[in-house]
């Protein structure tokens, strides 16, 4: 499984929606499309300021992180930004790998 960091702002309506579901109806139907991906919910936080909430997700892949996000989007309720998370040895990994990278200008 991926991590993935989410982050959605909520249109005007959306915020309504909000409302009436209440955070913890949110939270439950946020659960539900996760698990119907295979994935799995890790945390979520409700925020103050540019984000209106985020959400750390356990997804098999980037096609299931993919379509949660076109899912949400889809609704015309909610925006989201999707961040694939990595860990500290798939850093490793990667930095250990030859590339033939040249810098601009150079």
């Amino acid at each position: 499984m991926a991590k993935f960091l989410v982050e959605a702002t909520y249109t005007a309506e959306g915020l309504k929606g909000l409302q009436k579901d209440k955070a913890a109806g949110r939270t439950a139907a946020l659960k539900n499309a996760i698990k119907s991906l295979d994935g799995q919910l890790e945390a979520i936080y409700w925020c103050l300021g540019e984000r209106d909430v985020i959400l750390i997700a356990d997804l098999p892949d980037v096609t299931a992180a993919a379509a949660l996000g076109a899912a949400a989007t889809a609704s015309g309720l909610v925006r989201t930004k999707t961040t694939q998370l990595l860990t500290a040895a798939e850093i490793d990994s990667a930095l250990q790998k030859a590339t033939d990278y040249r810098p601009p200008g150079r």
